[in-house]
């Protein structure tokens, strides 16, 4: 039986076109719902193009359970955070024990926590003067980018390398990877 994947995704939505794309076709899941705290992003447009159910979010509905009660109803087996800005409540957490998958553009722990996402993190690397950064897909727990590794990938940074060049180095790494990640998860659990 294919799982139902459920996207948190607060931005343009290259991730979660990818994720979509991977498993089109695929009979070990499909996506099921996007669910998004602004009006005006770019994957709105996605899931409405695509023919997925979209949530944006209510902000007291969020803080109360994260909408896991919905998401349950839904028959939603695992929640995969592509560009998620907003901390994920512990209802939610407590309803997806290991079924909540983040992708975090860098070395986790290097560069995460609060405030540490996009441009961000990128500056920081850059500002740095690191000699790599990469990927890390992990699963969600109560801190920012704090729970357990699932996957990392690397990638060098140049001397030459601005902020706008390694996002493009990162976005690489997890177009490629992301829903390859996913899909080994949900097969071997």
């Amino acid at each position: 039986m294919r799982k139902k994947l459920a996207i948190f995704a607060s931005g343009a939505g290259s991730n979660a076109q990818k994720i979509i794309d991977h498993f089109k076709e695929s009979d070990k899941a499909r996506i099921a719902l996007i669910l998004c705290n602004k009006p005006n992003a770019g994957v709105l447009a996605i899931a409405e193009r695509e023919g997925i159910e979209t949530v944006l979010t209510d902000k007291e509905q969020y803080k109360k359970d994260g909408y896991a009660s919905f998401l349950k109803e839904k028959g939603i087996d695992f929640v995969i955070l592509a560009g998620f800005l907003l901390k994920i409540p512990q209802p939610l957490i407590d309803a997806y024990p290991q079924k909540i998958i983040n992708i975090h553009p860098a070395l986790l722990p290097k560069y995460g926590g609060k405030g540490m996402y996009g441009s961000f993190v990128h500056e920081a690397v850059v500002n740095n003067k690191e000699k790599e950064s990469g990927i890390t897909i992990h699963y969600v727990d109560e801190h920012y980018d704090h729970g357990a590794v699932i996957f990392q990938a690397t990638c060098e940074v140049s001397a030459d390398d601005t902020p706008d060049t390694l996002a493009q180095k990162i976005h690489k790494l997890e177009h490629t990877h992301f829903p390859i990640i996913i899909e080994k998860i949900i097969t071997d659990l």
